[in-house]
């Protein structure tokens, strides 16, 4: 159960940096390229899925805020209240 709470818990400081990381993903160097692309293949289909059920959030005029990662952090947060 704890190991189950620690990858949890990976997987959240995993989609921080994965957030604000992606821009700059081309300038990485090879050792921290390995390990976003570790993440990128576990967050990229995750996000493609809740792309099709969750819509973007209308923050302003042709402003919107992908609710995506957003919904996966909930769900993260949710998993580790209840396990």
């Amino acid at each position: 159960m704890y190991i189950i709470k620690i990858f949890i818990q990976v997987l959240i400081v995993g989609l921080f940096l994965y957030s604000k990381l992606l821009p700059y993903k081309d300038k990485l160097n090879l050792r921290y390229r390995g390990i976003f692309n570790f993440f990128d293949s576990i967050f990229s289909p995750l996000f493609n899925f809740l792309k099709t059920m969750v819509k973007p959030f209308q923050v302003g005029v042709g402003l919107a805020v992908d609710m995506t990662q957003i919904v996966l952090l909930i769900i993260f947060l949710m998993l580790l209240n209840f396990l």
